[in-house]
This record gives structure tokens, C-alpha cells and sequence, in this order.
């Protein structure tokens, strides 16, 4: 019996061309079997922009469009609306969505446009070299905080899901993980209601994935998922911070 299979919206001819041991092939492949399930491949537009996301080109057959560094949103925003029968949706990293597009993130949440924003959280600034991110927690190492993040120099992270589940637009806002199956489990479960919430006209669906960056953490990817276990997950509760359908 079939267990597993590629999904139909990723091109068979793909090449993989993030890490050894990234996240954003799960988050990639969560993402396709649910256009697939929800028969929305064909009707589908994703905005991504600058770092390791705009791979994400590389394997879903859909169209898609590159936005300029953290304006994802703001481009979404403008195609949903002259073409409001498609499902349209972003796929970006913490320091896209959250630093120099947090304009964008939030306020397409204030104005709850009918889109649904992805946003790979590993803390750091993957694709150039492994800079503080707006997630960055306290105490970690990075090209430009080599002593480690602290508060007097360079203050608090932003939690994200929570900021947006604050917004009134948002439908949906929620955290998830993708370092055990059971919860990448959850995390498709989440991605599938900040889907619906926007088929169904509701508003602004939001989902944080908390993921590993190997490289740049200079970790092995076990080890890696065991430090999103022991200390992103305490920095960042994983759960529903907003769900209007339960209301």
C-alpha cells in the first residue's frame, strides 16, 4: 500500500537545491500536497521574495511572482484584488516578512486582505550569511551578534504570530514546527484553516513555521531540530493564537 507519494503540484523535474537538512523542503512539501487535496493548483498565484524562499520557484508548478525584499504581501495584496477568484499566498522568511516587510506583513493583516502568509522562522538570515534576524533569540550567536543576541544592545524578538493574531483583520494566526512527524502533522493542519480561512472570504490567514537552518547554525540537522526542540520552542510556543471560526 502507497503511504507516500511526490504531490502532483511539484514539478518532476525539480532539482533540490536547498541545504542538507533545511526545513523548507517540508514546509515546500506540506504546502503542495495541500494545493493538491484542495484542487487549488490551477487557480493558484504564490508572491515570494529575497532569501532562500524564492526557491520555492524551483519546485511547485504554479505561477509566481518575485516581490522586492519584503514586499511579498504588498504584491499579493494587489493580485487578490484584481483577481479575487484566485488563491493567492505567500511563502517568506522571518527576516522578509518580519524586518524589512513587517510593514507590509502587518498591515496586510490590519486590512485583513484575503490572502494566506507563510513565513519560515529559523532566526537568522539564511541566504546571506547567517545575520541576526528579527527572530534571532536571546543568547544566539551570529555573524553579527558573535557574542550572542542580548537585550541592551540589540533588544527583544518579535513573536510573530502573536503580533499578527493582534492585527483585527487576521482570520488566522498560528505557530507550528517541522522538527517531529507529529508536528509537521500539526503544521499541515494549520496551513490547510489559514487555506480555508481564505477560500471561505474570512480575512488574513498567518502561519509561522519555527525551522532549521543547519548551515548557518553550524549543526548537524539532528542537532539542529534538537535545538528547535530545547530552545526555540520555549522562546516560541507553539499554538492557534487566532482562529475566527472558533469564535
Amino acid at each position: 500500500m502507497q503511504v507516500f507519494k511526490i504531490p502532483d503540484s511539484i514539478k518532476k523535474d525539480s532539482k533540490y537545491t536547498f541545504c542538507p537538512g533545511c526545513d523548507h523542503g517540508i514546509a515546500v512539501r506540506l504546502v503542495a500536497e495541500l494545493l493538491d487535496e484542495m484542487n487549488l493548483t490551477e487557480k493558484t498565484i504564490c508572491a515570494t521574495s529575497i532569501g532562500c524562499s524564492v526557491f520555492l520557484y524551483d519546485f511547485l508548478n504554479i505561477d509566481c511572482i518575485e516581490a522586492p525584499h519584503g514586499r511579498a504581501v504588498a504584491e499579493a495584496t494587489g493580485v487578490k484584488r484584481a483577481r479575487p477568484d484566485n488563491f493567492v499566498f505567500t511563502y517568506q522568511g522571518d527576516g522578509d516578512f518580519a524586518s524589512i516587510g513587517l510593514a507590509e506583513s502587518m498591515h496586510g493583516a490590519l486590512r485583513g486582505e484575503k490572502i494566506t502568509a507563510i513565513c519560515i522562522n529559523n532566526t537568522t538570515y539564511g541566504m546571506t550569511g547567517g545575520q541576526m534576524g528579527p527572530t534571532t533569540i536571546l543568547g544566539q550567536k551570529t555573524t553579527t551578534s558573535p557574542m550572542g543576541r542580548f537585550v541592551d544592545t540589540y533588544g527583544y524578538p518579535i513573536h510573530i504570530a502573536e503580533q499578527i493574531a493582534l492585527c483585527d483583520g487576521t482570520a488566522f494566526s498560528a505557530r507550528v514546527a517541522l522538527d517531529t512527524v507529529s508536528h509537521i502533522n500539526q503544521a499541515k493542519k494549520a496551513l490547510r484553516k489559514a487555506f480555508q480561512v481564505q477560500l471561505d472570504g474570512l480575512g488574513y490567514g498567518f502561519v509561522e513555521f519555527l525551522a532549521t537552518c543547519p548551515t548557518n547554525w553550524k549543526m548537524t540537522p539532528e542537532d539542529a531540530h534538537e535545538r528547535v526542540r530545547n530552545e526555540m520552542i520555549k522562546t516560541y510556543p507553539l499554538g492557534v493564537f487566532k482562529d475566527v471560526t472558533s469564535d
